[in-house]
């Protein structure tokens, strides 16, 4: 990446960049902080998350804002970028002196939060936040009410919460990991009991554990993980809900079958702890990063490191893929076998999963000559305050292939548009071994703008909570799980055998043991897990930009925009080309 000029220049805070698509522009005026905007020391403090909701009132603007800011938790209207009539005034903005709901907790922080989707309304939401003592509390924000609270004596895990999320499909099943490294299911419905929990072994893999709890009724949790050595950074469930992927300080990335709890693959970072992961809307690739300072890219498919990027000049603190951009071949008519119909279908794959659009897409492209094909774009922002955008393109997933003489441009679909997102997960490849004739290491590749990849592979089939054989030795969780979490289609269930591990009536203290073998980072190095620099092809980013002046601790990708935050406590929307009218505050 060159230098954009001097000492000066390269530490000036950036309000705009330009993309192939167009500028990306800052609006001071979505601007969202503490209502006082007093200087925030945010030494000692959690970082600085961010979630979103939509309660689909009917004014048209539902969307709704989470943030926390050391021992604050704000909830806010989001109104981000608006195009108003002329005039444009100035109510676009948020009022900062009224959020909708405002708390400050003693003794311990929010570190991290999600808003359930499925039953989010005008009149209520769903919010869980994790704390950085261990409890994890139920909140509605509308309403004001505080529903639940959870490990509140600490007798399930006294460490901090690093990530909770809703299990996709369920209105009362949620996952939370800590920084001791394990990770726990819950069902809001059930107590955690007034003693500390005894367990029973499930399944056990190299570098993971998984117990039950044991307990005359039922009680939280249902389920402890323990996953690796230290911290359990974050998690991320596929698109489709089926596959969890987990990143932890031992430096380890862990895929999960979520339903039948087995492991699928793993990968090693190149030197350090890896603190987050996103998975590609259709779920094929998943981008890590972490303290090696670069970004990774691991096929699903293939269970390999595909790529890494180096842009960043610290630690890595967010990966996100955006769903909304992305680059469309245009074959020679007479070659161009897909309808328009299809290939709207194929734009807008991620509004409805349409999993049965992508099955006829991608056996059309069997047989024909890649008609149409899609390049994903992600971004990640670090400790170096700099906001990196990447394309992963054709030569990169490809580098076996002839590319096309095609001609390309870039498409960002716009507000009216339906938003992309997330298709069906391709579990094509289970284990850990590598098998496929992609196998063979490509020479190193540099950034280019390539034609993007063939459309997206068939969706893995559903699954039900859990299989068969687990079910049947554990008919407590498996009940709970098989009638709380909502199937979109009514498939026939996969069964497989699955071995549940030995189940020991010894300590618990043995039990909770993980099957650990030690990793020297010197023989995973140049091995599948870990490839060498030179073995694989290095990204350059896109754009790399100083955006801030603390360490940035979000990135999301919406459909007018992107937002980001520091650990200031500053919210920052930067709207897409074309989706905001000039203001004159």
């Amino acid at each position: 990446m060159a230098a954009e000029g001097g000492g000066k220049e390269m530490n000036e805070i950036k309000t705009q960049f330009t993309t192939r698509e167009g500028l990306y522009k800052l609006l001071s005026h979505s601007e969202y902080s503490r209502p006082n905007r007093v200087p925030f020391n945010s030494q000692g403090s959690n970082p600085v998350r961010v979630s979103f909701v939509n309660v689909n009132d009917q004014s048209g603007n539902g969307d709704r804002l989470c943030f926390n800011v050391g021992r604050e938790l704000y909830f806010y209207i989001y109104k981000g970028v608006r195009k108003h009539s002329p005039p444009p005034s100035r109510d676009c903005a948020a009022d900062l002196s009224k959020p909708i709901d405002k708390r400050i907790y003693k003794g311990t922080q929010p570190t991290c939060h999600d808003f359930n989707h499925l039953t989010a309304t005008a009149e209520s939401v769903s919010l869980l936040v994790g704390f950085s003592a261990g409890q994890v509390q139920l909140i509605d924000p509308i309403k004001k009410e505080t529903s639940k609270l959870f490990n509140e004596e600490r007798l399930i895990d006294k460490s901090r919460v690093t990530c909770v999320k809703w299990v996709p499909g369920s209105e009362s099943l949620f996952l939370v990991a800590h920084s001791s490294g394990n990770m726990y299911l819950y069902n809001v419905e059930h107590t955690c009991g007034t003693t500390a929990p005894h367990y029973q072994l499930l399944k056990q893999g190299e570098g993971f554990a998984v117990h039950t709890c044991k307990s005359k009724s039922t009680r939280n949790p249902l389920l402890k993980w323990t996953v690796g050595e230290g911290a359990l950074n974050e998690f991320a469930f596929s698109p489709d809900g089926k596959f969890l992927a987990c990143v932890s300080q031992d430096g380890f990335l862990r895929v999960f079958n979520f339903d039948s709890v087995e492991l699928h693959g793993t990968m090693k970072s190149y030197f350090g702890g890896l603190l987050c992961v996103c998975w590609s809307p259709d779920g094929k690739y998943i981008v890590i990063g972490g303290e090696d300072d670069l970004v990774t890219v691991w096929s699903f498919v293939d269970c390999r490191v595909i790529a890494r990027g180096h842009g960043h000049k610290s630690w890595v603190s967010v990966v996100a893929f955006d769903p909304y951009t992305t680059s469309v071949e245009e074959s020679d008519p007479m070659e161009f076998s897909c309808s328009d119909e299809d290939f709207q279908d194929l734009l807008h794959f991620g509004r409805d999963r349409a999993n049965s659009t992508q099955s006829r897409l991608s056996k059309r492209n069997s047989t024909d000559s890649r008609p149409v094909s899609v390049t994903y774009r992600f971004g990640s922002v670090g400790q170096d305050t700099q906001l990196c955008l990447w394309d992963l393109t054709e030569d990169i997933l490809f580098p076996h292939q002839p590319l096309s003489r095609a001609r390309t441009h870039t498409n960002v679909m716009n507000a009216t548009s339906p938003p992309a997102g997330s298709g069906g997960t391709n579990s094509g490849s289970n284990g850990n071994s590598i098998t496929t004739p992609g196998n063979s290491v490509p020479p190193p590749l540099p950034r280019s703008n390539s034609l993007p990849h063939s459309a997206v592979s068939n969706a893995g089939s559903k699954s039900s909570v859990m299989d068969g054989a687990i079910a049947a030795g554990v008919s407590k969780f498996a009940t709970l799980s098989l009638h709380d979490r909502k199937e979109r289609h009514h498939e026939k269930d996969h069964k497989r055998n699955h071995s549940m591990g030995h189940i020991s009536s010894k300590s618990s203290d043995k039990l909770n043991l993980v099957t650990k073998t030690k990793t020297d980072p010197a023989k995973t190095l140049g091995t599948p897990l870990c490839p060498r620099m030179e073995d694989v092809p290095l990204l350059e980013p896109l754009i790399c930009k100083k955006i801030a002046h603390e360490r940035l601790t979000v990135l999301i990708f919406l459909e007018d925009c992107i937002v980001t935050a520091c650990q200031e406590g500053f919210i920052c929307t930067w709207a897409r080309p074309g989706k905001v009218v000039s203001f004159n505050p």
